[in-house]
C-alpha cells in the first residue's frame, strides 16, 4: 500500500461516515443494554465501530 492509496482511502472515507454511523449507534445502544455501560464507554463503542467501518468500506471499495 503506499501513501497515495492511503490518500484515496481517507478521501473515500468521509463520504462513508454517512453510512457508517448508524451501525456504530446500533452496536453501542446493544452494548449498553446487554452489559450496562457507561455513557462514555458507549460513546467510544459508536465512534470507534464508525471509524473502523469506514476504513472497512473504503478499503474494499478502494481495492476491489
Amino acid at each position: 500500500m503506499t501513501i497515495q492509496d492511503a490518500v484515496i482511502i481517507c478521501v473515500m472515507g468521509v463520504p462513508m461516515l454517512l453510512f457508517s454511523v448508524f451501525p456504530g449507534l446500533k452496536l453501542a445502544d446493544f452494548l449498553e443494554e446487554k452489559y450496562n455501560m457507561q455513557e462514555k464507554q458507549k460513546r467510544i463503542v459508536a465512534i470507534t465501530t464508525t471509524v473502523l467501518f469506514t476504513i472497512t468500506l473504503s478499503s474494499l471499495l478502494h481495492y476491489i
